[in-house]
């Protein structure tokens, strides 16, 4: 039997803070649910997905599968990986 892994948790941050926070995710189009998980998570660059899954990603609330499609390429283009 697989154990379920535990949601990520994640701080919400002051709304003021986004802008400076999700400035590499704003470049590459992501739309702002997912910008905004991605910020709350403490994600802040594509290098930063080194830390997390695929699953992981998926788990987090604001990431379509566009959203997962657009960081794929991404990751890709710089070829970084999920851990």
């Amino acid at each position: 039997m697989v154990k379920p892994q535990p949601k990520r948790r994640y701080v919400p941050i002051d709304m003021s803070a986004y802008g400076a926070l999700d400035g590499e995710w704003r470049k590459i189009g992501l739309t702002a649910p997912a910008r905004k998980a991605l910020v709350d998570a403490k994600l802040y660059k594509v290098s930063d997905l080194r830390k997390i899954t695929l699953t992981e990603l998926t788990e987090l609330e604001g990431i379509s599968k566009s959203s997962i499609a657009r960081i794929k390429v991404i990751m890709n283009a710089k070829k970084i990986s999920f851990r």
